[in-house]
C-alpha cells in the first residue's frame, strides 16, 4: 500500500480539520432546520413499516472501522420459504420509492454526520463484507470519512460500474477541497431534482459487489 506524501491536495488544511468544522455546524444546523421533516419521515416509517422507521446496518467508516449507518426505511422483511429476504425489487414499497427518489432516506445520516462518523462529502459506505474484495487501490476509498453524496453520486451514482464508483471515490481521497465539496453538495441538489441515478440498469438499487475484474483475473493467474 502507497504512503501519500502530507503535502498532496487531500491532506491540506481543510482535509485535515475545516471539513470537519463544517460537518458539524453543517450537520447540526439541518438537523434543526429539517426537524419537522424528520420526525414525519419517522412517523410515516413507523405507519408504513410496523412501528420500525429506520434501517441500521454496520458499514466501514474511514480506515475500515465499522458504524451504524442510520436510514429511514425503504423496504419490507418479506422472506421466502426457505427465510431468505425477497429480491430488493420485491420488497421496495412505494412509499420507499418515493423516499429514493428524492433521497430522503438518507435524512437520519446527519446524525452519523455530527457523530463524525460521516462527512457531508465522500465515497458512499458500502457493506462490511466488501472490505475483503477490493484491490490495494480501491481500499484507499477508506482513507477519509464515508460521505452522505460524493463525486460517484454526482458522476452518475448506481448506473456507474463498480470499478468506475471505485477510481472516482479514490481520486476525491487525493483532491479534497472545500471548493470542491460545494461543488459535489451543489450537483448532487440537482441530480436528486432531476432523479438521476437511483436504479442501476438491472436491479432497483445496485448489484453486489463481487470483486473487480482485475482482482479476479489476478486470482486466476
Amino acid at each position: 500500500m502507497d504512503h501519500r506524501d502530507k503535502n498532496e491536495p487531500g491532506k491540506g488544511i481543510y482535509a485535515k480539520g475545516g471539513k470537519r468544522c463544517f460537518d458539524v455546524l453543517l450537520s447540526f444546523g439541518a438537523l434543526v432546520g429539517l426537524s419537522p421533516l424528520l420526525l414525519a419521515g419517522t412517523a410515516a416509517g413507523w405507519l408504513f413499516f410496523g412501528g420500525n422507521p429506520f434501517f441500521v446496518q454496520e458499514r466501514p467508516g474511514k480506515d475500515g472501522k465499522p458504524f451504524s449507518l442510520v436510514k429511514f426505511r425503504t423496504m419490507t422483511m418479506e422472506r421466502d420459504v426457505n427465510g431468505s429476504l425477497l429480491p430488493d425489487e420485491k420488497r421496495l414499497t412505494a412509499y420507499g420509492k418515493f423516499l429514493r427518489k428524492t433521497s430522503l432516506d438518507e435524512l437520519p445520516e446527519l446524525w452519523n454526520i455530527l457523530k463524525g462518523e460521516m462527512s457531508f462529502v465522500g465515497p458512499r459506505p458500502l457493506l462490511v463484507e466488501y472490505l475483503p474484495l477490493y484491490t490495494e487501490e480501491q481500499k484507499h476509498r477508506h482513507d477519509v470519512r464515508p460521505g452522505l453524496t460524493g463525486l460517484a453520486q454526482v458522476r452518475g451514482r448506481n448506473l456507474l460500474s463498480w470499478e468506475e464508483r471505485f477510481l472516482l471515490d479514490v481520486a476525491y481521497t487525493k483532491e479534497i477541497s472545500f471548493r470542491k465539496d460545494l461543488l459535489i453538495l451543489w450537483q448532487t441538489v440537482l441530480c436528486v431534482l432531476r432523479q438521476e441515478g437511483i436504479s442501476s440498469q438491472h436491479a432497483a438499487t445496485m448489484e453486489p459487489f463481487e470483486g473487480s475484474q482485475k482482482q479476479k483475473r489476478s486470482e486466476r493467474s
